[in-house]
């Protein structure tokens, strides 16, 4: 089983018919689809930067919260820490900008979640995406190119829900060490029939995590 992608038997994910990347390329690409089943909720958690250190109630946070597929968009670290997340649910991986280039990790992955085959949501994974609140230019090129509605980031530690460039933008914080004061955090995404639910998640307290209101 390739390192992006860890339990995620036949009927769960299928690789888009596409060329593999090649070692030389600058940006390795890789795509997923992930069938989601015909009705009912369907839950990822997103994760990010664990930086071989997750908090130690990061995975029984995960767990609790019974996800059906789980993203970590980058700064992994040892990578036996994807191991342990995938004991919660299938993984689907990149790697970030601390990580080793030769072990296997796209740098991006292209994401369709389907219904009965049908897709009903595209997204881009990746690390570095943002500058502030700002969605990157050539980002947002990939993401439109790829025709996905939402990019799921990581790197800056910040957990982010925001809009730019025409596009979702999703960063669902660090389970890793802190860094500065920043909350450690978790992020969900429900798609059912209403739509999508974007949120997050304290590692720290088990509570929902929302950004303290402006003075």
């Amino acid at each position: 089983m390739t390192p992006r992608r860890r339990g995620l038997d036949k009927g769960t994910r299928s690789l888009l018919e596409s060329p593999p990347w090649r070692e030389d390329d600058v940006d390795r690409v890789a795509h997923e689809q992930v069938e989601i089943g015909r009705a009912g909720r369907f839950r990822v958690a997103v994760v990010a930067d664990t930086h071989s250190h997750p908090h130690p109630d990061a995975l029984r946070l995960l767990a609790e919260h019974a996800p059906n597929l789980i993203l970590h968009a980058g700064d992994i670290g040892d990578l036996s820490v994807l191991d342990a997340i995938a004991e919660v649910a299938p993984l689907i991986t990149v790697r970030g900008n601390i990580d080793a280039t030769d072990n296997g990790l796209p740098d991006h992955v292209h994401l369709t979640l389907t219904r009965q085959g049908v897709p009903c949501a595209r997204w881009l994974l990746t690390h570095i995406a943002v500058r502030g609140p700002k969605l990157m230019k050539h980002v947002a090129v990939r993401a439109h190119e790829a025709g996905a509605q939402m990019v799921v980031c990581g790197h800056s530690h910040v957990p982010w829900i925001g809009t730019h460039r025409g596009l979702a933008v999703f960063n669902p914080g660090s389970i890793g060490p802190r860094r500065f004061r920043l909350p450690i955090t978790l992020g969900l995404v429900d798609l059912d029939a209403e739509g999508i639910t974007l949120t997050h998640w304290s590692c720290e307290t088990g509570a929902r995590w929302r950004p303290m209101a402006a003075p």
